[in-house]
């Protein structure tokens, strides 16, 4: 980072840590989001495809394994109350400005549909990062007609983005490794496993953070 990304990162930091001191239940009214990938196949991380053996076993034979072909993008939102909105980006569509606000048309209409207290006060947060489309004049000007307030991300901070410490890694431990046909069956296991993280685990991600969920998880083997 720049020495004016560094300082910019600090300054978000002090208000931040400023307004959940004035105001410690800000964070049960924050709506995150974000995107990744989703893959027919996905390899096992080194730590995960391990195995015990004695010093006199043969090493494994492993053939590389590389990501499949077979993707789709999916776009979550979340509070400390579980899932407000989820949809899958159509093949060949970009998340760029004009799809965005669609995205975000969509988004209000699960507030208002999934959070009717949160909407009719218009006391919740948005959060996302900083991409060209989050930050372009169309999308700045709907949040604004909408009463939708930012929360304010500094770049090159995925500390301070849930999506990437926990729900999103959360979902690749359940599926990595393991190969499906087809994009529907990709999104039919990736809204399974989503659907089997419970209102507590949310709660808890934004109280103590996603890491520690998604070690004990991985303890306790919830695999499909």
């Amino acid at each position: 980072m720049t020495k004016d990304q560094k300082k910019n990162r600090l300054n978000v930091y002090y208000d931040l840590r400023e307004q959940v001191g004035n105001n410690t239940q800000i964070l049960s009214k924050v709506v995150t989001r974000d995107e990744t990938w989703c893959y027919g196949y996905d390899p096992e991380t080194k730590q995960a495809s391990s195995q015990w053996k004695t010093p006199n076993s043969p090493k494994p034979k492993k053939a590389r394994q590389v990501q499949s072909n077979v993707k789709i993008m999916f776009i979550s939102f979340f509070d400390a109350n579980g899932i407000v909105h989820k949809e899958f980006v159509p093949p060949g569509q970009t998340v760029n400005r004009q799809f965005y606000l669609q995205v975000l048309k969509r988004l209000h209409d699960s507030v208002r549909k999934k959070r009717p207290e949160m909407w009719s006060s218009g006391n919740w947060f948005l959060h996302h990062d900083n991409a060209p489309a989050h930050t372009a004049l169309s999308v700045q000007q709907f949040l604004a007609k909408n009463n939708m307030t930012v929360i304010p991300h500094p770049p090159y901070s995925p500390d301070l983005a849930p999506c990437d410490f926990f729900v999103f890694p959360f979902m690749k431990c359940q599926t990595k490794g393991k190969r499906f046909a087809d994009v529907s069956e990709v999104k039919k296991k990736t809204l399974e496993v989503l659907n089997n993280i419970s209102n507590e685990e949310f709660r808890e991600m934004f109280s103590t953070g996603g890491e520690t969920l998604v070690q004990v998880n991985q303890v306790k083997g919830r695999v499909l």
